[in-house]
């Protein structure tokens, strides 16, 4: 899972390997480590009881909820992005695309390029 933040915005770009894994078992997680003892992590969650997509952060790791129905739907379909505000950030959980500058063989979890 790629991880990009950027002034007030979060996005989050998942494989096809990631996306089935949210799929089945409800959560994907990845982390940074910096030290031994020292981490962030960070990850995509559903959740039947979330209302809407809304995004967590605890000083060591931040997570983006989906609301359950959302999330299943967007890992069987052809959707791209799923974008949201939650307390002033922008949030985008996305399908992440093979590199159109790079052999495929690269990067084979990411989904084919659309412009491939």
């Amino acid at each position: 899972m790629k991880l990009r933040i950027q002034d007030n915005s979060l996005r989050l770009r998942l494989t096809r390997n990631e996306v089935a894994h949210l799929d089945n078992r409800g959560s994907v997680e990845a982390a940074i480590r910096f030290s031994a003892d020292r981490a962030l992590s960070y990850c995509v969650t559903s959740s039947a009881d979330a209302n809407g997509v809304s995004v967590r952060y605890d000083g060591a790791s931040i997570c983006v909820i989906l609301p359950e129905k959302t999330a299943r739907e967007w890992a069987q379909n052809d959707e791209i992005t799923i974008a949201a505000f939650d307390s002033g950030v922008q949030i985008l959980v996305e399908k992440d695309f093979q590199c159109l500058h790079q052999a495929a063989a690269s990067d084979p979890e990411a989904y084919p390029h659309p412009m491939a």
